[in-house]
């Protein structure tokens, strides 16, 4: 095992944690993972009744992204904002596993999903069918749901097998989700020059980072 990056040693002073349903959770983890102030994420299933559900044996679970963030820098409402504009929540899901979905964690954020969700309608012209509810319990997809556009990009994948003892610390990592981000699309080559040392690659990890960053053109 290697040094652990850098990005994961700084101590976040607010931890809370938010939970949300997108429609799918590949795509909301990298966009998340790369989201300023936000420390982890993870993906899982949520909302339904069954035990240890298993994504061919969901019950009436959703697809769901668990967020935890510092709120001395992105606000509850700020991860509002991005899960409203990022989906699109005024068309039926096809069933309960790709269901838009808020699950508040206390009363403080199911006001600000309540309102913002009204300010949403407002601004679309048009009903939505997000359900705002309770968390329960979320259930941690199966390892090959986690990063998944990471798992894609083999030589990365290994340089972080590396580093960390296990596959939870892999998905608790701050510069996993970074990097999750970024090889999907969700970072310019500006932000990344900013933080790449910090990130725990060896330089040809760096260098091939950053050629996925420039094919973008961002």
């Amino acid at each position: 095992m290697t040094n652990k990056p850098l990005i994961d040693l700084k101590k976040a002073k607010d931890i809370e944690t938010a939970t949300f349903a997108m429609g799918w959770f590949w795509g909301p983890d990298a966009q998340f993972g790369l989201t300023h102030g936000v420390v982890r994420t993870s993906v899982g299933y949520a909302g339904g009744e069954k035990d240890n559900p298993t994504y061919y044996d969901l019950g009436n679970h959703t697809e769901s992204i668990q967020i935890d963030f510092d709120s001395s820098i992105i606000s509850y409402k700020d991860l509002l904002n991005i899960f409203w504009s990022s989906h699109t929540p005024q068309y039926k899901a096809p069933s309960r596993q790709y269901m838009s979905i808020i699950f508040y964690h206390n009363e403080n954020q199911r006001k600000i999903a309540e309102e913002t969700k009204l300010e949403y309608e407002k601004r679309i012209n048009s009903k939505v069918h997000t359900e705002i509810i309770p968390f329960s319990r979320f259930y941690l997809a199966e390892n090959y749901h986690q990063k998944y556009y990471l798992q894609l990009a083999r030589e990365l994948m290994k340089e972080f097998g590396d580093i960390f003892n296990n596959f939870e610390e892999f998905i608790d990592s701050t510069a996993v989700a970074h990097v999750n981000g970024y090889i999907k699309g969700y970072g310019t080559l500006e932000r990344l020059y900013k933080e790449i040392r910090d990130l725990g690659l060896s330089e040809k990890g760096q260098d091939r980072l950053k050629q996925i960053v420039e094919g973008y053109g961002k």
